[in-house]
């Protein structure tokens, strides 16, 4: 019952069943990453009239954040390279790291020196800040 409430009313859980009965009803399997993420196209590859290029789209595997998609289906997804990377042999360059979700409002966030976040103890001021007061 819980899976049926959050389909219906969560937009950020995976899909909705609207989400759902578009990809059953004009949806092709194109395939899927390394984290479970699934991918799809228009059927047949055809164009869309109505925006003038193929639609393609992502169904996230749990929360939907953009950031969970690997470099090699961002360029598909957007239309940059036309081949998915199921199609043709992807090989990131050597200066490639591996890809990283969004980690903001995590516990592994970067959070630089100074910051009042961060463990530890915060470097002593400088001395080179006047604070402002007015008619000064």
């Amino acid at each position: 019952m819980k899976n049926f409430f959050l389909k219906f009313f969560t937009w950020w859980n995976s899909q909705t069943f609207g989400t759902q009965f578009w990809t059953w009803l004009y949806g092709e399997y194109v395939g899927s990453d390394e984290f479970g993420n699934r991918y799809y196209r228009e059927k047949g590859g055809k164009i869309n009239k109505g925006f003038g290029f193929q639609r393609r789209w992502v169904i996230y595997n749990g929360v939907a954040e953009a950031s969970r998609v690997p470099p090699s289906w961002h360029g598909w997804l957007h239309h940059t390279v036309d081949t998915p990377p199921t199609e043709e042999n992807y090989k990131p360059r050597e200066w490639q790291k591996p890809h990283q979700p969004n980690l903001t409002g995590t516990p592994n966030a970067y959070r630089p020196s100074g910051s009042t976040l961060k463990s530890g103890r915060r470097p002593a001021a400088t001395g080179d800040y006047k604070a402002w007061r007015p008619g000064e």
